[in-house]
């Protein structure tokens, strides 16, 4: 049994209000950088669970419009539970901050015509997005952020 703490296992999901942003952990380097992790929750857990097609279209679509709207981006990618993302950065940001981003990222994704990167030089799984379905949730997290931070 492993000791090792991992903060997303010590969360109780039965009291996750989705869809939410939520600073989860900060890390100091050794060169004493601050980073930042963010759970971006998209869908309440175990109840509405995004298909992998709409997920894997919202990382390509996200990875450039989170950072279009935020510096220090080191990464932002997909829980595995299939429930939202994980946004990690450089310095320290607001909860406020990071919800207006994603709320202004979702609403390019509304509005994208195609997904970027979707081809077989640039993604190992190119075939199993959908525009579709992450343009709707996009939407349906819209409806709920905006109702919590704006």
């Amino acid at each position: 049994m492993s000791t090792v703490k991992v903060e997303s296992f010590s969360l109780d999901h039965t009291t996750v209000q989705a869809p939410h942003v939520r600073l989860a952990e900060t890390f100091i380097t050794p060169h004493d950088d601050l980073i930042e992790k963010y759970d971006l929750r998209f869908t309440q857990p175990n109840e509405d669970i995004m298909p992998t097609g709409a997920v894997h279209a919202l990382e390509h679509l996200l990875a450039g419009f989170m950072r279009e709207e935020l510096e220090g981006i080191i990464d932002l990618s997909p829980m595995g539970c299939r429930t939202g993302f994980y946004l990690i950065r450089l310095g320290q940001g607001e909860q406020g901050e990071i919800a207006t981003a994603l709320i202004k990222a979702l609403e390019k994704v509304v509005e994208a015509e195609t997904i970027p990167a979707a081809n077989e030089i640039q993604c190992g799984n190119y075939r199993d997005m959908s525009l579709t379905d992450a343009r709707n949730y996009a939407k349906q997290v819209l409806q709920g952020l905006q109702g919590k931070y704006v």
